[in-house]
């Protein structure tokens, strides 16, 4: 006990913080103590208390950093860059890898890994024992097993090294108190007043109205918009998005699917785009399920392209293979000229230098990128903002209740990071909640947190691309943010508030 409390005291003078100032742990630090997952989690929790911001593994002490790289099979992720080179996030979606100082930056970096290795441990490494992965061939980063404690100080610090972090450590109860999001089954018992039914035979979910998005409908479908949902995957049984995806008042239309996610870190082989969670089926049926016959709930961007990508397994991006399927699933999107849009309802406590890479490759390449705030138990809420949903590069949402004042949903994480909300929660029946496509047939499941709220709102930017689609993102923003409810304010909690997809469409 006594070293959990010098930890969290260690951790709230390393992360301290304020509006002014920020103090970081010297990166060169070394202490030969080891510290335990618990103390380790002990140290990001307080972290998270004293600076309401996901945890860096650049902030941390190296002796905690490779107390973490121990206890997570050694994964490491080391981003590279020319010594010098100073505009990367601005450049990284021009840089070619493969060829010039990048090439040679990463070769001296996996040669001097590898005689450093044998230096500190008396044993040679392999270069494809050193390399947990290939690399992408596309982002300068590489992934690693560190094997000794002397290789953090060594290399984290080098002017070469953006960033040097564990790849593959689970927070073990902080990360679980946010649960998986799984939910596959549709529900047994939904109450009449949570939707309305539209011609042909498609339900509307009941809040919508507070988005006005079935008036914006008059004006906008989403028509030749492209959305990218990177989560779980799609449910092959969910016909609404797969054969049924183009028919109704939604032809027209395409939808395709990929996977870039690893069940397990020695094999190279994903386990395809299919869901196996239902988290991302559901976000997907949010932002774009089609307008049909049947009964199915509609999304809101009905007659939108898509494209979802199994990244993750589930909501949690916290292990290496997560974090190096939503990287791929970003360069990829970034990749697509007709997406324009991105959803995103994952993230985790911790920072992501790998992610981060992905979501500025496709933010410099002009994609909207929406990220949920965080998503809780009720009574582990007062996170803040998470990863990625923190990054300025992204459009927080968080999800809020029907009625005034505005008010958080009961596992909903707020904060200044926080862009715009939604209404996805009945606010005298927490368990009413938005209502989406299921697992199977066309009875809908009830589904909300900000996870709720973002995808929602991702469709109602792509209302608004549609109206022109030579709009720029940041007209698209300005249009959402000019129609939102507490705009030309902003909310400490709440950011522009509830916006009115009519008015951004008109």
């Amino acid at each position: 006990m006594r070293k959990i409390l010098l930890c969290c005291a260690l951790a709230l003078t390393f992360f301290a913080c304020d509006d002014d100032l920020t103090t970081v742990a010297p990166q060169n630090e070394t202490t030969d103590e080891q510290l335990s997952r618990s103390e380790i989690n002990a140290a990001v929790e307080a972290h998270l208390h004293a600076t309401d911001r996901p945890f860096d593994w650049n902030e941390a002490p190296s002796n905690m950093l490779w107390s973490a790289l121990d206890l997570s099979e050694h994964h490491a992720v080391i981003g590279y860059q020319p010594a010098g080179y100073d505009n990367l996030k601005e450049t990284i979606h021009l840089v070619d890898v493969s060829r010039g100082d990048w090439k040679q930056t990463r070769d001296e970096l996996v040669a001097d890994l590898r005689a450093a290795h044998e230096r500190l441990t008396g044993e040679t490494i392999a270069e494809k024992d050193l390399l947990l992965v290939e690399d992408d061939g596309v982002l300068p980063l590489i992934e690693v097993k560190l094997l000794h404690a002397g290789l953090v100080d060594e290399f984290r610090n080098r002017p070469d090294v953006r960033y040097l972090e564990p790849s593959n450590y689970e927070g073990g109860d902080i990360s679980l108190r946010s649960g998986s999001g799984c939910s596959e089954a549709p529900a047994n018992n939904i109450n009449s007043a949570d939707y309305t039914t539209i011609t042909p035979g498609a339900k509307v979910p009941w809040n919508y109205s507070y988005m006005n998005i079935q008036q914006a409908w008059n004006t906008s479908q989403g028509d030749n918009i492209g959305i990218a949902v990177i989560d779980s995957g799609t449910y092959p049984e969910q016909a609404n998005l797969n054969g049924n995806f183009s028919s109704g008042y939604s032809t027209g239309r395409s939808i395709s699917k990929l996977g870039y996610y690893r069940p397990n870190w020695w094999s190279s082989a994903t386990d395809g785009p299919n869901d196996r969670c239902g988290h991302g089926t559901q976000m997907a049926g949010l932002a774009a399920g089609p307008r049909r016959s049947g009964g199915a709930t509609v999304g809101v961007a009905y007659k939108a392209n898509l494209r979802t990508y199994r990244g993750t397994s589930d909501v949690i991006v916290n292990n290496s293979r997560e974090k190096r399927g939503v990287k791929n699933s970003l360069v990829n999107a970034g990749q697509q000229s007709n997406i324009k849009v991105i959803s995103m309802s994952i993230g985790d406590v911790f920072s992501s230098g790998t992610v981060e890479d992905g979501i500025d490759y496709a933010y410099n390449r002009g994609k909207m990128i929406f990220a949920a705030a965080g998503t809780s138990l009720s009574w582990t809420s007062w996170y803040g903002v998470i990863f990625p949903a923190s990054l300025s590069r992204t459009v927080a949402v968080t999800g809020v209740r029907d009625g005034s004042p505005l008010q958080r949903c009961n596992t909903c994480h707020d904060g200044s990071k926080v862009d715009f909300v939604a209404v996805m929660q009945r606010r005298n029946a927490t368990d009413r909640t938005s209502l989406t496509l299921s697992r199977y047939n066309n009875t809908p499941g009830y589904v909300g947190g900000s996870s709720a709220a973002t995808a929602t709102t991702a469709g109602i930017a792509a209302l608004v691309w549609a109206t022109n689609t030579g709009q720029s993102r940041s007209q698209v923003l300005n249009r959402m943010k000019q129609a939102a409810s507490i705009y030309p304010s902003r909310d400490r909690n709440f950011g522009w508030g509830i916006v009115d997809a009519a008015a951004a469409v008109d």
